[in-house]
């Protein structure tokens, strides 16, 4: 199947890549460069980094999926693992989407590499994927441990795990370079003092929303967004399916909920045609139903970010958007 496919290369790779490093001794930051070298796998951790090291000119931080491809779909390249094998921190989320950071980190070259996985960081509120009415199943969506739990990967989508990651990385990062560490703790209270702002102003929304349930035509990362706030959802697909055609039962389960419900919207995610929101609209009473989108921060391009886009700007829009809908 495609995912052992891609996992053997990917150790195959790493065998290669791990000879090619044969004899290197592990040696300090300062040793090695002048600055200190940070990968990051997805834009919300790139974005949380950059915000704490501020206009420091000592770092160098690199942002993986800076292409737009989302956390699903990405292979490293030769290059992307020499660039994570010599870094001094490396942030990645943690879910099986990233099982290939295993030979990555095995193969390293700096042995005092700081290490930061999400699903460590905020594990008191990892949630477990869910099969909620309406969900269509794939039957490839993903190929797990059937012993172990299958977690949301979708953690940077809750502005609470965000502050709690954010507090991760400057730990580290003061830990790395002790000269700036007031630097760094001085941008995370000002970061953090943004992001509550933010936290409050999704918990406001929802405290006031007449209309306290969400509708996906799409697949649905947004389970730790909803759920910090009390807000109840329906989708076609999961947040991690590779689905992208759902089943004539699925769609009149979802017009169904819609015309139950009373809803006006039915809502996509970036980078997703709406075909299978206007069917579920098509099917329901309400041919007047709106669509909306909601940004899942999965595949944020260099270009976006040159262009303004930051976390804090990209979950703004967001939150307008569900006041607009669910007021």
């Amino acid at each position: 199947m495609e995912f052992t496919r891609r996992k053997a290369a990917l150790s195959v790779a790493a065998v290669m890549f791990a000879a090619m490093f044969t004899g290197c001794g592990s040696t300090s930051a300062a040793e090695k460069k002048e600055k200190l070298s940070i990968v990051c796998t997805d834009f919300s951790e790139y974005d949380w980094t950059r915000n704490i090291v501020g206009e420091s000119g000592n770092t160098d931080i690199t942002y993986l999926l800076s292409s737009g491809i989302d956390i699903h779909n990405y292979q490293p390249s030769v290059d992307d693992m020499m660039t994570i094998s010599n870094c001094d921190m490396f942030i990645y989320v943690g879910g099986e989407s990233e099982s290939w950071v295993d030979d990555a980190l095995k193969s390293s070259a700096n042995k005092n590499m700081k290490v930061i996985k999400l699903f460590d960081a905020v594990q008191d509120s990892l949630k477990e994927e869910e099969l909620k009415e309406g969900i269509e199943e794939g039957p490839e969506d993903h190929i797990h441990n059937e012993d172990e739990p299958e977690y949301d990967e979708h953690v940077w989508l809750s502005v609470r795990n965000a502050q709690t990651v954010c507090s991760a990385i400057c730990d580290d990062l003061c830990e790395l370079d002790p000269a700036n560490a007031d630097k760094y703790r001085s941008n995370l209270s000002a970061y953090s003092s943004e992001l509550s702002s933010l936290d409050n102003a999704f918990s406001d929304m929802a405290a006031n929303a007449s209309t306290k349930t969400v509708l996906f035509g799409d697949r649905f990362p947004f389970r730790y967004l909803v759920d910090d706030y009390g807000i109840d959802y329906y989708a076609a697909f999961a947040g991690c399916s590779a689905e992208s055609e759902a089943s004539f039962e699925t769609v009149a389960k979802l017009a169904g909920k819609l015309d139950e419900l009373k809803l006006d919207t039915v809502f996509i995610i970036e980078n997703s045609n709406d075909s299978l929101a206007r069917s579920i609209i098509n099917n329901s009473k309400n041919k007047n139903a709106a669509v909306e989108k909601l940004n899942s921060l999965q595949s944020v391009t260099d270009s976006d970010i040159a262009g303004g886009a930051s976390y804090i700007s990209i979950m703004q829009d967001n939150l307008d958007t569900l006041k607009k809908v669910l007021d």
